[in-house]
């Protein structure tokens, strides 16, 4: 089995300026994700997807490979995760070898550990081929969520909040962002990561699941840090 872990981290970050290789911990952002995936037999490369120099010479004293830079067309705002996953796909069969799937590792995911990589990769395996997506359950009630149209309060299931069960519906999950794993065959058919039969790789931590995409987010992970709470 050759599993190709897939990091992306191209330089540009609006909200969080160098995101990518933010220290967090006295470390870049982006060296959680690759030592986090070092070990893993499964796994035949760390590759890195970026457009920064910096970022390239960080990962690649990290143990990850940065054999090209990615083009500046899937550097932008518009480039999804799909676009970037088949782009560095197809150049890395195309030089190294084919594999049997493509997993995506966000940098933003720093506490991701390598037990739940490698339970990741283990559904994957039992399941034949089909994707894996990392998810955690909904943390707030479904029925309290609301819109606001001109100025008022719209709930989305039209009740009174007073009327409703407080208990969380534990069969509710959020796309944690954490966890992608797909057969290459997926990626080019359906150009999505879901196949028609896509297993879940559930994560019960708050911490292991954070996603940082902001500022306060960044200082929230320093601070678990600080306190041990890993």
């Amino acid at each position: 089995m050759r599993i190709l872990a897939l990091v992306p981290a191209r330089s540009g970050s609006k909200r969080v300026p160098n995101k990518n290789i933010r220290l967090l911990g006295g470390k870049p952002l982006i060296v959680w994700t690759i030592e986090a995936a070092k070990g893993i037999s499964e796994i035949c490369d760390i590759l890195v997807s970026t457009d920064s120099l910096e970022i390239q010479s960080i990962s690649s004293e990290a143990g990850a490979i940065v054999p090209w830079m990615r083009p500046s067309e899937l550097s932008t705002d518009y480039a999804t995760s799909v676009d970037v996953a088949i782009h560095a796909l197809d150049k890395y069969e195309n030089e190294y070898g084919k594999v049997d799937g493509l997993l995506l590792l966000q940098p933003t995911s720093p506490f991701r550990t390598e037990k739940y990589i490698r339970d990741g990769i283990r559904r994957y395996l039992v399941g034949g081929g089909n994707s894996v997506i990392g998810v955690s359950p909904v943390r707030e009630h479904p029925s309290w969520m609301a819109t606001i149209e001109n100025d008022q309060i719209k709930l989305l299931d039209n009740r009174e909040t007073s009327n409703l069960d407080s208990s969380l519906p534990r069969s509710l999950y959020v796309i944690n962002g954490s966890f992608y794993l797909s057969s290459p065959l997926t990626l080019r058919t359906r150009y999505s990561f879901f196949s028609d039969v896509t297993s879940p790789l559930i994560c019960d931590s708050i911490i292991e699941s954070i996603d940082i995409d902001t500022e306060a987010e960044i200082e929230f992970a320093k601070l678990l840090l600080e306190n041990n709470k890993l």
